[in-house]
């Protein structure tokens, strides 16, 4: 069994090795969650050598080398080489740095989920890579079922919540409140007001 998490990467050191079409995704994800990123290929794709030139990422124009995981927080490879894959995999397992060789689950210590985002809401799917096209295929389902009114509703409540948490309510009443306001009642009522604004805006 996976351990579900969710990782702060905010100024971690996190190292990509490939700059591919595969890899520029990592990337980019990585660049949105915080990370420091340094990026280790020959070659790059035009949108990796924009980062690079803006100072979004650190790009090493060279083969890898072992000692680039020094220090890193996690690395991510990207490559066409097997074997190089390998012994990255070998070089991060034996420096305790948590490793992701794209599309080859048993070189992986963490896998890239299928992701549902509205806001500070973040649904997370994962198939321990048995079948990315089930994960993608629930993804699409859930993006339906919890849509864009999603991210405004949770706004509302992070301002409810840390207006209740500095009151001196009495911490049931107050836990009964936060439910309260996060119950499906209170959602649907949210989501007919919001319709009725925009409808006279």
């Amino acid at each position: 069994m996976l351990f579900p998490m969710f990782l702060k990467l905010s100024a971690r050191p996190c190292l990509v090795v490939g700059a591919g079409t595969i890899a520029e995704s990592k990337i980019a994800s990585l660049l949105e969650a915080g990370g420091r990123v340094r990026v280790v290929a020959l070659e790059a794709t035009a949108q990796v050598r924009s980062w690079a030139q803006s100072n979004s990422i650190d790009w090493h124009q060279r083969p890898f080398q072992a000692d680039d995981l020094e220090g890193m927080f996690l690395v991510v490879a990207a490559t066409s080489s097997a074997e190089l894959h390998e012994r990255i995999f070998e070089e991060a397992t034996r420096r305790g740095v948590l490793c992701n060789i794209v599309d080859v689950p048993p070189l992986c210590d963490f896998y890239y989920p299928a992701v549902v985002q509205r806001g500070a809401l973040q649904i997370a799917i994962s198939t321990a890579g048995k079948s990315p096209a089930l994960a993608q295929r629930l993804r699409k389902h859930l993006e339906e079922q919890f849509g864009l009114e999603y991210e405004e509703w949770l706004a509302q409540l992070g301002e409810v919540r840390d207006k209740l948490q500095s009151s001196k309510l009495d911490p049931a009443e107050r836990k009964r409140l936060l439910h309260e306001n996060a119950s499906e009642e209170a959602f649907e009522t949210f989501r007919r007001n919001r319709r009725q604004s925009k409808r006279s805006g």
